[in-house]
């Protein structure tokens, strides 16, 4: 019995793609490795290769942005980007990257540029107990082998960024490999001309001298989700500074809602361009990095923000304020181990 002409077209199209799959796909699915740490085994851990696994540590502090954002607004942006990391990573052959858990734990809200230390949305630890953390994590890989590490966590306090930075040095000085912390690193980035187009000059004098939760935070977010940006952001009123000297009277006035800038002036557009400008220029420094590029060249963020003497005024009264609570912390913990004697 003869095969119509049709159907054996249809046979040897099936071919071609089955044949296409099995020479491109596959392939790749090999090297293609992104795995979650908290869902592998002893064995399945033990079995990596650690000198071509990267731990990617994501964070994220939960700390106020006022009326328009969640809380882990932060976070959100983080994750974000340790997912792309990790598919960059795994895209080179033979390599492999493993995301552990995201870590809701930061210092240093915003909220005490204004002296405010205690503000809903804001959840945050002292630097030292951060640090603290983070080296444990790097004694806990550094012992098992692992060779490379990213933390991924982007957040503006100097001292926050400085204690993360000190844990990936304590990896690299004791365990000989490279614990980064990503977002401590100066990267040249394109933002203020995007925001610029976007937003016009009008948008630009409104959102003014921003650290905090501005256009670019919410744009972002709103991207991200969009489900947690509520309709009533298009009548935010602008919070204006002109420079980072009028940052701390306008987050001490009674009312400061909790963001510097012009919410009402976001838009997720803008949050998506802004988005994939910061994630490629991170992923080309991470792969540069694996290339062989010493980070330690690269000029950090919190030394760069030291040079600011508003910026030291304002972590000195936060750090006296981290003193006061670890005091009291230590006296109520002296007197119970009193009073089990």
């Amino acid at each position: 019995m003869n095969t119509p002409p049709a159907r054996l077209f249809m046979y040897h199209a099936w071919a071609s793609l089955l044949l296409w799959l099995l020479i491109v796909i596959l392939p790749a699915q090999t090297y293609a490795q992104v795995y979650q740490l908290a869902e592998l085994n002893t064995e399945q851990i033990r079995a990596l290769d650690h000198e071509r696994t990267v731990v990617l540590l994501p964070g994220g502090i939960l700390e106020e942005h006022g009326p328009y954002l969640p809380s882990f607004a932060d976070g959100y942006y983080n994750e974000y980007l340790t997912d792309e990391l990790a598919k960059a990573i795994a895209d080179r052959p033979g390599w492999a990257a493993v995301v552990f858990p995201t870590i809701p734990l930061g210092s240093g809200g915003a909220n005490e540029i204004g002296h405010k230390y205690a503000f809903p949305g804001t959840y945050a630890v002292r630097p030292a107990t951060l640090r603290a953390v983070f080296m444990d994590l790097a004694s806990e890989f550094g012992e098992q082998g692992f060779r490379w590490i990213f933390v991924i966590h982007a957040h503006g306090s100097p001292d926050h960024n400085r204690a993360l930075d000190e844990a990936g040095d304590y990896f690299r000085d004791i365990y000989g490999g490279h614990m980064v912390h990503l977002w401590g690193l100066l990267v040249e980035a394109k933002s203020d001309s995007l925001v610029q187009a976007a937003i016009g000059n009008e948008g630009v004098a409104a959102n003014g001298f921003t650290v905090h939760a501005g256009v670019g935070e919410h744009s972002t977010v709103w991207y991200l989700r969009p489900d947690l940006v509520p309709p009533d952001i298009m009548e935010a009123r602008p919070v204006t500074a002109h420079d980072v000297l009028e940052l701390v009277p306008l987050a001490q006035a009674e009312d400061w809602p909790g963001y510097f800038g012009s919410p009402r002036h976001a838009s997720a557009e803008l949050g998506e361009q802004l988005l994939q400008e910061s994630i490629s220029a991170r992923v080309k420094l991470v792969l540069s990095i694996l290339d062989g590029l010493d980070e330690r060249e690269i000029p950090r963020y919190a030394d760069f923000m030291y040079q600011i003497s508003e910026i030291n005024g304002i972590m000195e009264r936060s750090r006296a304020h981290d003193t006061k609570r670890e005091l009291q912390q230590k006296e109520w913990l002296e007197r119970q181990h009193q009073a089990r004697k």
